[in-house]
């Protein structure tokens, strides 16, 4: 995954639809995890295509990601989250929480990325495999 400047102001990256994998792997959530959040939350809806499988566009992941925020680091129950989420959506909030919440997540992304490629680049100096 290549994350060029122009992508940052798009939030999560260049493809317009991702499946449920992806989403599980940039989320770091498993697929059970989010077909529940879909069936508890009205804000995560993503559409289905023919097949009947989940496509997600980047404001889904982003909406994912501000979920597991509330979640996982702000302590709120299910109700909770889904009552702040209704909040921010009513005060039109919700797009900028959801790039806030994106942006160290973003960051950690594109850190990562740039670890491997120096992983990639950098010769291997312990000399231990020949």
């Amino acid at each position: 995954m290549s994350i060029r400047g122009s992508d940052r102001s798009e939030g999560i990256a260049k493809k317009v639809y991702y499946s449920i994998g992806e989403v599980c792997e940039l989320s770091g959530l498993k697929p059970h995890v989010l077909r529940y959040w879909e069936s508890q939350f009205d804000v995560l809806s993503p559409t289905k295509n023919r097949g009947g499988n989940r496509a997600y566009r980047s404001k889904d992941i982003e909406v994912v990601l501000l979920v597991k925020h509330l979640l996982y680091d702000e302590k709120y129950t299910i109700e909770g989250a889904n009552k702040r989420l209704l909040e921010m959506r009513r005060e039109g909030e919700l797009k900028d929480e959801r790039e806030e919440v994106l942006r160290p997540q973003f960051l950690s992304a594109m850190k990562d990325e740039l670890a491997e490629l120096r992983a990639l680049l950098t010769p291997d100096s312990s000399g231990g495999d020949s």
